[in-house]
């Protein structure tokens, strides 16, 4: 079936720009109508996505929490909705509209239904013998609700291998619907290679400051290279939010005051920042997809210090074009800052490996060509169904340190 009209559907409205915007210019060009829906629209981003040549559309969606009245009640609105708009195809992404959105989409007869899990989230996270029994709960609830709602997909694209697999062992997805891509794609003129910045050597993270992100890790590890580099800079580039685990701003602003590190809150354009940068560092322990940070620093050319974990080994090849930290350990952290700071020819080798890595992987062009196959659209190449297996990040390059 040709897909003339689709709905996609999310519940942060700032996403269908700075995420999907490459995507839906794609689509429009293809001849395929886009409705953008999202429940947080203001005027700004509103225009931003009639610019793009969808037609913004209003929803009603708790975004956090889980209330099973309430979600059932937008969940019947948001059916309505879709019905009256008549459309072909609905794509969700974020967790309640990949769920709910699989429902509504059922209930409204929309013929086909695509989801992407750009990282499991907070239920998701922790070991099970360490969870709460409340958490336990709700982590099973998710894992039926995505269960239900995936068997409702056509097509579910994943992000990264470990999300990938640990839906399809744990019997949440079938492996016939599996798509995985290895970014939501950059536009790679835009974010262009510069000169790696050497005087200062400065470590930089751009996120928003929540815990899990590893905040506390960066400055942590800030504090202890200090002591042997005193002249090392740090930076913390992106907002504060209401989120319960959000870093409080008084904390953050403390941190500047003693010269720690310098908080720039959020940035509306962050190659500022990258360009400004030496190291980009993401010590998360988040639900993460591929984090967007780190695909958009070494498209940047700039060397990435991350975790071994989740979305994130996925962007670094060990010793080629950064390092894999574990997970809250900033001792280990520090250690490999000091590494560029003893050793700054490094900074310039890994920067150029992990701009060749962007050209091979995050291409937006290919990214697109890989969605729109796996949505169906005409004219693009055949989408990738992964196979059972996990490997190691395939990458050869000048050489490691």
């Amino acid at each position: 079936m040709t897909i003339r009209t689709l709905a996609i559907i999310t519940s942060q409205a700032f996403s269908l720009v700075n995420f999907r915007g490459p995507l839906i210019r794609e689509l429009v060009a293809r001849g395929t109508r886009v409705y953008a829906l999202a429940p947080d629209y203001c005027d700004e981003v509103r225009e931003q996505v009639v610019a793009l040549g969808a037609e913004p559309v209003a929803y009603r969606v708790q975004k956090v929490g889980l209330n099973p009245l309430r979600d059932a009640w937008d969940t019947l609105r948001l059916a309505h909705l879709l019905k009256r708009l008549e459309v072909d195809a609905t794509f969700g992404y974020f967790i309640k509209p990949v769920i709910y959105g699989a429902f509504a989409a059922r209930l409204a007869g929309v013929p086909r239904h695509y989801s992407m899990v750009e990282g499991r989230g907070f239920v998701f996270e922790g070991r099970w013998h360490e969870l709460s029994l409340p958490r336990r709960w709700m982590r099973r609830g998710v894992a039926w609700l995505y269960r239900q709602a995936l068997a409702r997909s056509e097509r579910t694209i994943f992000l990264n291998r470990d999300d990938t697999l640990y839906f399809l062992l744990n019997g949440m997805v079938e492996r016939e619907r599996v798509v995985r891509i290895h970014g939501i794609g950059l536009d790679l003129e835009h974010f262009s290679s510069v000169p790696s910045h050497t005087a200062p050597i400065r470590f930089v993270m751009v996120s928003r400051m929540l815990k899990a992100k590893g905040v506390y890790e960066f400055v942590e590890a800030a504090r202890r290279v200090k002591t042997r580099f005193p002249e090392a800079e740090f930076r913390l580039v992106g907002p504060t939010d209401n989120h319960p685990r959000s870093v409080p701003a008084a904390e953050l602003r403390a941190w500047h005051a003693q010269g720690l590190v310098e908080w720039v809150g959020r940035a509306k354009d962050v190659r500022r920042w990258f360009h400004d940068a030496s190291v980009y560092v993401l010590p998360s322990w988040y639900g993460e997809g591929v984090p967007r940070g780190n695909q958009e620093a070494m498209a940047m050319a700039r060397p990435v210090i991350t975790t071994d974990w989740i979305g994130c080994r996925d962007t670094v090849a060990h010793g080629v074009n950064g390092f894999l930290v574990p997970t809250r350990d900033s001792e280990a952290l520090a250690e490999a800052m000091m590494r560029y700071l003893e050793a700054p020819e490094l900074i310039g080798r890994h920067g150029r490996q992990g701009r060749r890595m962007a050209e091979r992987f995050y291409d937006v062009r290919e990214t697109n060509d890989r969605l729109c196959a796996a949505l169906g659209v005409m004219g693009a190449a055949p989408a990738e169904v992964p196979q059972m297996r996990h490997e190691g990040t395939a990458w050869q390059g000048e050489g490691s340190a």
